[in-house]
């Protein structure tokens, strides 16, 4: 009697069990399908927001520069009027950016370079983290970029450039953050990684003394070495 009831406690708790994950599954799609919709709602606002304000410009790559960081300074006062939501918002509003300005005839990867730049001294200025608003940004350039038709490897480079540009006027604690977070930006593409993180240059070659010049004493066994041959007990001759 005492076993079979041990057993049904077993199979409740385990239905129990099976609830609470399905209950949290659900929870999260909720959220998520929610996060994608705000996301999507952020990229249009800013969209027509940035095209509209270029409409009538002569200068719409000068205009589109400094439009982008009057748009990313609203972000950061909205989200310090909410109190958070730096991060998740980043990404929709550098996409409208430069959907916006693309839609406007502008210089996209111009402005990919200063949004960016703009969203990382912002996050700087109001302590966010430096490093996933420099990720988020420049997704959300690069993103863009593919669905206008710019090219993505132009966009990438000059992307990562200007969140590394701007992470090294903070200090080199944020440069490091914002390089080690940006590698998987860059990653598989060749020419954005070079651009972004250059390998360093191959060694000088060592210098020879000029004629008549004799060698420095810590180099004189090796010119020896390289200049005189050795007799059968290795002695120099």
């Amino acid at each position: 009697m005492e076993e079979t009831r041990t057993r049904e406690k077993e199979r409740t708790a385990q239905a129990d069990l099976g609830r609470a994950g399905t209950a949290v599954k659900e929870g999260v799609v909720r959220s998520l399908k929610g996060l994608n919709e705000i996301e999507a709602a952020i990229v249009n606002l800013v969209r027509n927001t940035v095209a509209d304000a270029l409409k009538l410009t002569a200068d719409v790559t000068g205009m589109s520069i400094n439009l982008s960081a009057e748009v990313i300074k609203g972000t950061i006062k909205a989200t310090e009027e909410v109190g958070t939501g730096l991060v998740l918002s980043t990404k929709g509003v550098t996409k409208g950016v430069i959907m916006g300005v693309s839609d406007a005839g502008g210089d996209v990867a111009t402005v990919a370079n200063r949004v960016v730049k703009s969203a990382v001294k912002g996050a700087a200025e109001i302590g966010a983290d430096v490093s996933l608003v420099a990720r988020r940004a420049v997704d959300g350039v690069i993103e863009a970029g593919k669905e206008v038709g710019a090219n993505s490897e132009e966009i990438a480079r000059v992307a990562v450039g200007g969140a590394i540009e701007a992470a090294a006027s903070i200090g080199t604690t944020a440069v490091r953050a914002a390089k080690e977070i940006l590698v998987g930006v860059v990653e598989g593409v060749r020419e954005v990684a070079c651009a972004a993180f250059p390998a360093k240059g191959p060694a000088a070659p060592e210098s020879r003394p000029t004629p008549g010049q004799a060698p420095e004493p810590d180099k004189l066994a090796d010119v020896q070495e390289k200049t005189q041959e050795r007799d059968s007990l290795g002695r120099f001759t």
